[in-house]
């Protein structure tokens, strides 16, 4: 449901050739990540008569850690209670993905709950090579896939803090998080305002602690089926606050027929010794 772009976040200006022609700016750019626990608390902001849901809250918590040289873990949980006017149910999505950036590897496995039940899970491995992104798939069904290149979470992640550095405002980008079924990527077009300084009468800008004043870029990514036309409505779009650490706040989820919101409601950093690559 969610997408690990914040991660996931997601190439005029910087594009996949121009990645692998200059890795130490990349990895660069990628030590300056940092380490994080972050909680949001989840309100829905608008619901059509088409989706059914009558009213919906829950929270999430992304977990996001690691470096150049070892590579970076991600852990995401995604819980919401919703209310259809009939029944309540409890939607629980816990995902795991392990990004390699000096080799383009990528692990994920995605576990969807309804009611404490079981309903999916997806997990498998994907490699950027030179023809394209090769995906091991495991579940839900095991085969062998090749799909365009693309971006994984944490590259297309630094992709739009470098276009943001850059002052490049529009750019697009093919993504693979091993989303959905793990078995297709998105076209994405990320649109990066200039940037700012938090506002007094923000919400959760004090809950950024010792980033609560620092300076942030609005981003709005729209993510669009591969083969959709120019005038296609995205899948989904997600409006966030992105600091140049990875942090972000201030989330918009809008999945068409519902659109969430997404408070920082406390963030932590984690311990992690810098290391130098090998």
């Amino acid at each position: 449901m969610f997408r690990s772009s914040l991660v996931a976040l997601l190439l005029a200006g910087l594009s996949a050739h121009a990645w692998a022609a200059a890795p130490a700016a990349s990895a660069a750019i990628a030590t300056g990540l940092i380490a994080h626990r972050a909680v949001y608390d989840l309100e829905l902001k608008d619901a059509s008569d088409r989706s059914g849901i009558a009213s919906m809250y829950g929270r999430m918590v992304y977990e996001f850690d690691g470096s150049y040289c070892q590579g970076f873990t991600t852990n995401f949980r995604f819980v919401t209670q919703i209310d259809t006017g009939d029944s309540v149910r409890v939607s629980d999505q816990q995902t795991k993905t392990f990004e390699n950036l000096k080799d383009r590897k990528f692990t994920f496995d995605t576990k969807s709950f309804t009611d404490d039940q079981l309903d999916k899970e997806v997990n498998g491995a994907a490699e950027n090579q030179a023809n394209g992104v090769k995906v091991d798939l495991k579940q839900p069904a095991s085969r062998e896939l090749q799909l365009g290149e693309s971006r994984f979470p944490t590259e297309h992640m630094l992709d739009v803090i470098q276009n943001a550095k850059e002052g490049k405002r529009f750019f697009e980008a093919r993504v693979f998080d091993g989303s959905d079924d793990g078995d297709k990527s998105l076209v994405t077009t990320t649109i990066v305002g200039k940037q700012e300084t938090p506002a007094a009468e923000e919400a959760d800008a004090g809950n950024a602690g010792a980033f609560s004043k620092t300076a942030f870029w609005p981003v709005t990514i729209a993510y669009f089926n591969e083969n959709a036309k120019s005038d296609s409505l995205p899948v989904y779009r997600m409006s966030f606050k992105l600091y140049e650490n990875g942090i972000t706040r201030d989330l918009t989820m809008d999945y068409g027929d519902f659109v969430l919101t997404g408070k920082l409601a406390k963030l932590e950093l984690l311990d992690h010794k810098a290391e130098v690559c090998k």
